[in-house]
């Protein structure tokens, strides 16, 4: 019971924070809040992951459940990202379409990296 109510909270503060940027106004066809908090969840659940492997025990698994299933899922936006990608295509913009499509992808899985990276360099500097 205490892991579901861990992942609820995570998801209840990512689901607000990912509400709250979405406020901030843009015009441009691109949709860079969406591309943008995807990718900032991905940094974030590459840094989680990276502590749990390197350092078993630093977070407790209710904490890993916390960030990683809770904040990350309600903050970062696959369905949104999804529904902008066709409404692009649908309006005939394939080119924003594709990059927005392709950059996702490609920006996500370099996030995760630059998480797991950042996370390693930290503790190898800590280790020094």
């Amino acid at each position: 019971m205490i892991a579901a109510l861990c992942v609820g909270a995570g998801g209840f503060l990512g689901a607000i924070a990912r509400y709250l940027l979405g406020l901030i106004p843009y015009q441009g066809d691109f949709p860079l809040i969406t591309f943008a908090i995807n990718f900032v969840g991905a940094f974030i659940i590459g840094v989680v992951f990276e502590v749990a492997n390197i350092r078993p025990g630093m977070l407790s698994d209710n904490a890993v459940l916390f960030l990683k299933t809770g904040l990350c899922g309600g903050f970062t936006t696959f369905s949104t990202f999804s529904l902008e990608t066709l409404s692009l295509l649908e309006r005939g913009k394939y080119a924003i379409g594709s990059a927005y499509a392709l950059g996702s992808l490609a920006v996500c899985v370099l996030g995760v990296m630059a998480g797991k990276l950042f996370v390693k360099t930290l503790l190898q500097t800590q280790n020094a």
